[in-house]
């Protein structure tokens, strides 16, 4: 390989002491340096590799303060690398230094090769996982190999929209899956960076009317070896190896590290056409988990530094993940890595938030989750990141990790409970309307104690994991065969409900139900206070012909069919997305008071209507058979000002949800609430759009069952 034009990596090499900052390789223009922490190493080799494969071996000679570095002449972009970490080998104590294993570089900015699965993949021999002896066969022709990337891209004075929360829409997307079976994306580009840059695919984004992408992971990630030894592989991605690559399969380009340029091209694009772009990302775990897991960077540079071992058998990992490992952010070396990663993804790829996966192992100081761990005490400070969109999940699957409304001001979270409640209610269960009610209106039980706004709620009914929208209302039980795992994998407990029949039908009935179901879960979502969350295929009728766990279906089942487009569906979400973001009272910055606005006669900014016409009384709010509930939005009674510090005025609506079985009377109210109703959105119709005539006057009025009604308040002048 010529390296910068000059020499090979074989050749006469000048290696020069370097620098111990920054970490990773960079080039300089005329050489690259490498620098690699590693607390307890002994030794470290730099191996350069030519395209055939040949390796060659530099020792590091420089070690300081823990950072081993060089600076290697000649060596330029394009070059293929990795690392041996020569130490003890003594898993008992910690230990799992192992030469004959090539490592990634934590810091590697681009990714070449496949990992394939081989017995050398392990630090272990495969039949004595606790021999305490190291298996001595080389990895590296098995596993992926970092690359030194320049990439001068020409951001031409891009910015991101800067979308405010309360404005925000977010799509929650694939980057795979979302254009695998576009017709009018050209074969090469799908299921890449720029088929999702696509014009056509833009074009969807830009017609359903969502403001922000949120990928789904797409730091370089590999796939665990039992989905290997099962001829599967991690779909989804949530098995991270490199922290500042991205995933080198999304890519087009056949050159080591185009991944980058593409990416960027990706994000410029989107950035163009007003859409944010939010990442995913999987900072709690590594791709190399348990024991017995493969040694494939961490692991092997330092096993004690970056993970969180078992302190009665080091042998072992902590795992709060359920993945096998947890990494160690308590550790300065290792906060920092995820730091570095963080602005780096900012400041050079131009991303515009994060989505933390098992948010709430981060957190943990010792045991229990900490809201002042020092995660969060970095973030909050740091000049880069606390200005981007901050999302937790905010879960994990240790003790005490189910943390909702526990994060502190600057995040945003998953909001599980919303999710929850929501099924719950339309699927029938008797759980009343309180908890609906609060779910409604941006959760304040939840986000008001500690100053944080309604859109520190993000919304949603469906995401990546579970049944999409469609299957929430055809399936009761999970169909995961696929997967290999005997049906035993994935949630058994759903909160849904097939409308009475199981699985796909012919009946007209159950598939008007069906359809009926979705437009209510949907226009739930958009019309609730907070920050809504659309799984990418909801708004086309996308099945997953029940897998409610497709982590691991690089196919058909988990790919956007769009080639069975449900067109009306399309309309309808478009049409409910389009009336949110042009009414200022369905997004509010500020938790709703109840107050009576003065001049209006007595009405409040937020009402709460009984089918009698009367507003909800103590009684009715723990009244679990409650299944029929209006809410008054006044548009008069906004509590935040515009950017001239203007008040903010807006129409008004009365929502109506009867999520009962049979249709209900419910009383329209009048004056001082209204003059008349004109029909904006109802559930019983394909598209939402009623049919004419379309205004009502106060009173008596048949509310279908299962059905939703978005009515918008006319007075007289």
């Amino acid at each position: 390989m010529q390296l910068n034009g000059r020499r090979a990596a074989g050749d006469d090499l000048e290696v020069w002491p370097g620098s111990p900052a920054p970490l990773g390789a960079h080039w300089d223009g005329n050489g690259t340096n490498f620098a690699l922490w590693s607390a307890g190493a002994q030794a470290v080799d730099l191996c350069l590799f030519d395209p055939d494969g040949t390796e060659h071996r530099h020792r590091l000679q420089e070690s300081t303060h823990q950072v081993w570095h060089a600076r290697v002449g000649g060596v330029g972009p394009g070059q293929r690398y990795g690392y041996r970490v020569h130490g003890g080998y003594d898993p008992g104590s910690g230990l799992r230094y192992n030469p004959a294993k090539l490592l990634l570089d934590p810091y590697a900015q681009a990714v070449d090769g496949e990992l394939t699965l081989h017995p050398s993949l392990f630090g272990h021999p495969v039949d004595a996982v606790d021999s305490g002896v190291a298996d001595p066969s080389d990895s590296a022709p098995h596993v992926p190999r970092g690359v030194v990337v320049h990439d001068p891209f020409p951001w031409d004075g891009d910015r991101g929209p800067g979308i405010p929360w309360s404005d925000t829409v977010i799509y929650e997307v694939h980057v795979r899956g979302a254009t695998m079976s576009h017709p009018d994306v050209p074969p090469a580009l799908r299921g890449t960076y720029a088929g999702l840059a696509s014009p056509a695919f833009i074009a969807h984004l830009k017609s359903l009317g969502v403001t922000t992408v949120e990928l789904l992971p797409v730091h370089h990630f590999v796939s665990e070896p039992h989905l290997l030894r099962r001829g599967l592989t991690n779909y989804w991605g949530y098995n991270t190896l490199g922290y500042f690559a991205p995933h080198a399969a999304y890519s087009s380009s056949g050159s080591a590290g185009g991944q980058v340029t593409e990416f960027k091209a990706m994000v410029k694009a989107l950035h163009a056409a007003g859409i944010e772009v939010v990442l995913d990302v999987v900072y709690n775990h590594t791709a190399e988990g348990d024991h017995a897991g493969p040694t494939l960077s961490f692991k092997g540079i330092d096993n004690r530094g970056y993970y969180r071992l078992d302190g009665a058998n080091p042998a072992r990992y902590t795992d709060y993940t359920g993945c096998g490992n947890t990494l160690d952010v308590r550790r300065p070396q290792v906060l920092a890595l995820l730091m570095d990663s963080l602005r780096y993804w900012v400041t050079e790829m131009h991303v515009d938030g994060f989505r933390f996966d098992l948010a709430a192992a981060l957190a943990r100081s010792m045991h229990d989750v900490d809201r002042l761990s020092a995660f969060f005490d970095v973030i909050h400070q740091d000049p880069v990141v606390s200005r981007v969109k901050l999302i937790a999940e905010p879960w994990d699957v240790g003790e005490g990790g189910y943390q909702v409304g526990n994060f502190p001001p600057l995040w945003t979270e998953w909001n599980g409970l919303y999710r929850d409640t929501v099924r719950d209610v339309w699927s029938g269960a008797h759980v009343g309307v309180r908890d609906l009610a609060y779910r409604l209106t941006g959760s304040s039980d939840l986000y008001r104690s500690d100053g944080r706004r309604p859109f520190a709620s993000v919304n949603f009914v469906t995401a990546h994991d579970g049944f999409p929208m469609r299957d929430l209302v055809t399936y009761e039980h999970k169909r995961n065969e696929a997967n290999g795992e005997d049906n035993r994998d994935g949630e058994s407990h759903n909160r849904n409900w097939n409308c009475g029949v199981e699985g796909p039908t012919d009946d007209p009935a159950i598939t008007e139900l069906r359809g009926r179901q979705v437009r209510n879960l949907l226009s739930t979502l958009l019309l609730s206070t907070g920050v809504p969350m659309l799984t990418a295929g909801d708004e086309l009728g996308r099945t997953q012909q029940g897998n409610n766990n497709a982590y691991c279906q690089d196919n058909e089942i988990s790919w956007i069919d769009w080639s069975g487009v449900d067109a009306d569906l399309l309309a309808f979400v478009s049409r409910l997305v389009a009336i949110r973001r042009s009414s200022p009272v369905l997004r509010q910055v500020a938790f709703f008071e109840g107050h009576e606005i003065p001049g209006t006669g007595g009405t409040r900014d937020l009402a709460w209507f009984a089918p009698d016409g009367g507003q909800l009384t103590t009684a009715d709010w723990f009244d679990t058979g409650l299944q029929t509930i209006g809410m008054y939005l006044d548009g008069r009674g906004i509590r935040h000002r515009d950017e001239r510090g203007r008040p903010v005025h807006d129409e008004s609506y009365l929502v109506w949800l009867n999520a009962g079985s049979d249709p209900v009377q419910v009383q329209l109210p009048g004056a001082p609430w209204s003059d008349g109703y004109e029909f904006v959105v109802s559930t019983e119709y394909p598209t939402g759009e009623p049919p004419q005539p379309t205004v009502v006057a106060p009173g008596p009025i048949e509310l279908p069952s299962r059905t939703v009604w978005l009515l918008r308040v006319l007075r007289r002048p």
